[in-house]
């Protein structure tokens, strides 16, 4: 017999007693005290047995107990019970105990003791034990809770939200609360930003006035939402013109990813979505919502992997359709004249060149065998001295300038001039520099040679061939080839580093990164426990949060996430370092290395281990445990981290999207800059510019939010609808920022971003195809109908990775390089550089039994729609409903216009890139490749500094005016003084025109 059930904590406190006997409540006492005194100074390697003592009922009493976290759950009996079996007993009720509560814990015995001594009631009744199974106890219980309420259908539709459970990660308040305050905050901050964005010219339409005439996009009206159609409205080429390949890839990748959740969140509402309400797993709150409210041996169960089987197939299509059109419109990029008139388009960058080919002859007959030969070899030279010189030249002509334009305000606002000394002084420390830099690069000859070298082709397809060639049969000889060079964009102090340096260093930076992985785990994974509420409501600062339901929701809704977002907001810079350390050669190649280091960094930090890591401990721990339960609890642990999931994405879909559009930051820098900073007309221009956009962190976050998304979206669908919602809102606003706020230039890959994003968007559809497959392994005791279902979702496996074969063996390796074909049709017709390609053409050729607009119509179309609409489908719209003249017409006009002024678009791209630096010169165009000198403005910056600088300050005054000339005299022609663009105002405010920069200035 089974004289008493005791549960108390470490510290004594009971949290459940029950006796069988009849004994006064002083007695009672007085065994719980004496019980707990003796288990306290016990070691838990000891054996789980004791004696009874003189009060307990002396040795004819055993006191047989279990030790679980900070709970003694204590059975005392006679000696007619057998010990192993009571062990068994305590273990099932704490089992059923765990099912019923979802991890039980110490708060679930004080707020839910009438539960408790139910479930007791079911396993022991009268010191007799009547049920040890713990589905028959744990069913019991359910059916408890059915009968306190009517079972119709309509019922369960009304009592969605009405869940009993207090676990806070699963509670309908978490996911309100979460809704309401992220809702609430994104709107204000809309408001805000319709309100300031008129007003704010500088930080919200920077692209109106601070960029070259031809990429700036037309004026938005001052309406509070003129900016929408704005931004909708801008046609893709016009996109692509304006922002580059990269931006409109970019977008079109958030496009689809939208399009893909909207397409898939109607489709579940309809069908996957009732199934889960009217399940007969009474699931309460939102795990009434998921799969895991379907009886595993219900035959509805086919409706989730027909959804599922259907919609991944459609997503696989719909993948492979934007890489299609993507490879056109890269082969299009690699050869319009924007591209191709830059001269490092058909320049390559070596490294790790042996000391026996560091000779401009020797490299000259060694890429002679490409097509068209070589026109230029420059072997790099670099000082250290040279290098010093440069850098105290340009911070001596940013000091002069300053200086000068505070002079000109003072003399004009004094109507008398001031000493000029100093300035003088200046001047002629500035001369001597140049003087320097004119001698060092008069004999750059006798600078040391380095290991890397710049080869110029005649043909833009000779430099893409050397490119995938073997150079070497030595290891790691010329291992080390980049295109389309860009001086701004190499790292030039990596180029020396050794080969087996750079490889020892690539391991270390692998193994840093994992341990960096680790740390942020530990890191995460200790501030969530923090934040977890039933962990913060057992501390007396806040046990309050138990007795307010709406600070409870908000609590466990908003502060993890917000938590989590922080911490991931520091990781890219530390990422960052880690590949510059490793000794990757160009600034770009870092931020696309970055792309997969960062989102593997956020499934598993961001995913895996915070979000998911309640279902996958769960399960590891109670399947130790019981190993043959494994299977029922990924049906029911899986489903449930949903929650997680949905407020993660509202905090990232509402106050993410509404603060990229705020620009908080930006805005109160921007004008912090122009008051501290910016004290010379140049260091204004400066502070006007666009700002980057910082590629690296947004592309993983949104593929993770596509991974998180797409791996629920058949197990709890209404995370469909929120994914959906995010990718549309940021998709909008996107559109605006890279029309109208946002810089392009240090981020031009010809679109090569693209590819990654793919990569990981398959990551989510295999996923998401693992969780439904084991979802339907769970439930293979349903019988013959069950094993079919598992076979239907190993197909979809087996499709996708075909699928994924596919893309990698015929798609990848058309996308680095400048194919051969396409370089011969752009030979033979040069029509094909220009014009918007037609996506659907595998043959690479014009239609010309169509007019001019009418082709542009018809690619635009099938740019836009071929990859989610079938041809013939498309090809029926056109003949139906045929563009309009005047759409048609502006459509030409404007790839006429793009195609006459690209010399000159291009012309300022370059221009652009350096001349508000006081050394840095653009690279050359092709119309002038004849007189391009590799050494001067494609090597390392110290060799492309000039020997003459040029200051840009105000002159209104006719006595300034003297001092100006008598700087330029000391100068010697080395420093010259610019005074158009730039003015004083009446209240004696320095005013640049950045059109005049653009024009004037620095031409």
């Amino acid at each position: 017999m089974i004289k008493s059930v005791l549960i108390f904590n470490q510290l004594g406190k009971p949290r459940l007693i029950k006796f069988y006997e009849q004994l006064s409540i002083s007695t009672q006492q007085e065994i719980l005290r004496e019980i707990h005194l003796l288990l306290s100074k016990r070691s838990d390697n000891l054996c789980n047995f004791l004696e009874g003592t003189r009060t307990i009922g002396n040795t004819d009493t055993r006191i047989i107990y279990r030790h679980y976290a900070t709970l003694y759950f204590v059975f005392v009996t006679d000696m007619s019970e057998s010990e192993l079996g009571t062990l068994d007993l305590i273990q099932a009720f704490v089992e059923s105990l765990d099912r019923v509560f979802e991890n039980v814990c110490e708060l679930d015995l004080i707020f839910h003791f009438d539960e408790i001594h139910y479930i007791l009631n079911e396993v022991i009744s009268a010191g007799m034990v009547i049920e040890v199974a713990v589905q028959e106890i744990t069913k019991a219980s359910v059916e408890a809770k059915r009968l306190a309420q009517p079972d119709t259908d309509a019922s369960r539709f009304a009592s969605f939200g009405r869940g009993q459970s207090e676990d806070a990660s699963n509670s309908i308040a978490t996911f309100l609360s979460s809704l309401v305050i992220n809702a609430t905050v994104a709107l204000t901050i809309f408001v805000i930003f319709c309100i300031l964005r008129p007003r704010f010219k500088r930080v919200y339409a920077p692209r109106t006035y601070a960029v070259e005439k031809e990429r700036r996009p037309k004026p938005v009206g001052k309406g509070l939402f003129s900016w929408i159609p704005a931004a909708l409205q801008a046609p893709d080429i016009r996109v692509i013109e304006q922002s580059g390949l990269d931006t409109y890839m970019f977008l079109r990748s958030i496009r689809t990813m939208f399009i893909m959740f909207s397409v898939i969140s109607i489709v579940s509402a309809s069908s996957i979505l009732p199934v889960n309400i009217l399940g007969t797993m009474k699931q309460t709150g939102l795990n009434s919502l998921s799969m895991g409210n379907v009886d595993p041996k219900s035959n509805w169960l086919w409706v989730h992997v027909g959804v599922f089987a259907m919609v991944v197939c459609w997503c696989i299509w719909t993948i492979i359709g934007e890489l299609r059109i993507y490879t056109h419109l890269r082969m299009w990029w690699l050869t319009h004249p924007q591209t191709t008139q830059k001269a490092g388009a058909s320049t390559i960058l070596l490294s790790n060149i042996p000391r026996n080919l560091t000779n401009t002859q020797r490299l000259y007959e060694l890429f002679s065998v490409f097509p068209g030969g070589v026109r230029q070899v420059f072997v790099n030279r670099g000082s250290k001295e040279l290098e010093k010189v440069v850098k105290k030249r340009d911070k001596l002509a940013c000091k002069l300038e300053a200086r000068l334009t505070k002079l000109a305000v003072e003399s004009l606002k004094a109507q008398n001039l001031q000493a000029y000394r100093e300035e003088l002084e200046l001047v002629e420390e500035i001369a001597r520099c140049n003087r320097d830099i004119r001698k060092a690069r008069q004999n750059i000859d006798k600078m040391p040679k380095r290991s890397s070298a710049l080869v110029m082709f005649n043909e833009q397809i000779a430099a893409h061939m050397a490119a995938q060639c073997v150079l070497d049969f030595k290891p790691f000889s010329m291992s080390q080839v980049s295109m389309s060079v860009d001086p701004q964009d190499v790292l030039w102090y990596n180029l020396e580093i050794s080969p087996w340096s750079r490889r020892i260093r690539g391991y270390l930076s692998f193994i840093a990164t994992l341990a960096l992985t680790l740390l942020w785990t530990g890191m995460a994974a200790v501030l969530s426990s923090l934040v977890q509420i039933k962990s913060l409501a057992a501390l007396e600062p806040f046990k309050w949060l138990q007795r307010s339901p709406i600070a409870l929701g908000i609590f466990s809704g908003i502060v993890p996430s917000l938590i989590l977002a922080v911490l991931m907001a520091i990781l890219p810079t530390v990422l960052r370092l880690l590949l510059v350390l490793e000794g990757t050669q160009r600034k770009s190649l870092v931020g696309l290395r970055l792309l997969h280091r960062y989102f593997f960094f956020q499934v598993w930090n961001v995913y895996l281990v915070t979000i998911f890591s309640s279902s996958i401990f769960q399960i590891a721990i109670k399947s130790v445990q019981q190993p043959g339960r494994i299977i029922e609890l990924i049906q029911t642990q899986v489903p449930q981290s949903a929650t997680n999931i949905l407020t993660y994405v509202l905090l990232l879909a509402f106050v993410g999207a509404a603060k990229e559009i705020l620009q908080g930051v930006p805005l109160a820098m921007r004008y912090i800059r122009l008051l501290v900073r910016a004290k010379s007309p140049r260091e204004q221009v400066r502070a006007e510019q666009p700002m980057d956009f910082k590629w690296s962190d947004a592309i993983p976050t949104h593929s993770l939010v596509f991974l998180m998304g797409f791996s629920y979206a058949f197990l709890a669908p209404i995370v469909n609808w929120f994914v959906a919602v995010y990718f549309g809102l940021f998709y909008l606003i996107y559109r605006y920022q890279f029309l109208y706020v946002y810089n392009h230039a240090n981020w031009s890959m010809g679109g090569l971003s693209f590819p990654k994003s793919v990569t990981q968007m398959m990551v989510g559809l295999y996923i998401s195809e693992l969780y439904m497959l084991l979802m339907m392994v769970a439930k293979l005791n349903a019988g013959a109908s069950a094993i079919m279902r598992v076979v239907v979702c190993s197909l979809v496996v087996l499709v996708t990775g075909g699928a994924h074969l596919y893309i990698r063996d015929v798609f990848m390796p058309a996308i680095s390089f400048l194919p051969v074909k396409r370089a011969v049709d752009v030979a033979r017709n040069p029509m094909l550089k220009s014009e918007f390609p037609n996506v659907l053409d595998e043959d690479g050729e014009v239609e010309h039994r169509f007019t001019a607009s009418e082709r542009a119509a018809r690619n635009r179309a099938f740019a836009m729609y071929s990859s989610m609409v079938p041809k013939f489908a498309i090809k029926l719209g056109l003949r139906l409903f045929p563009p309009s003249a005047a759409t048609a017409a502006s459509s030409s006009d404007e790839e006429a216009t793009a195609a006459s002024s690209s010399d000159e678009e291009a012309s300022a791209d370059h221009k652009r890139s350096s001349r508000l630096g006081m050394a840095d010169q653009a690279p050359p165009l092709a119309d002038s490749l004849d007189a391009v000198d590799l050494a001067g403005e494609f090597s390392s910056p110290e060799l492309r500094a000039p020997a003459a600088c040029s200051l840009w300050v105000p002159l209104q005054d006719p006595m300034f005016g003297g001092v100006v000339r008598e700087l330029e005299s000391r100068g010697q022609g080395t420093v010259s003084v610019v005074t158009d663009g730039t003015l004083v105002t009446a209240k004696f405010k320095v005013k640049a025109d950045p059109d005049a920069s653009f024009e004037k200035v620095f031409m």
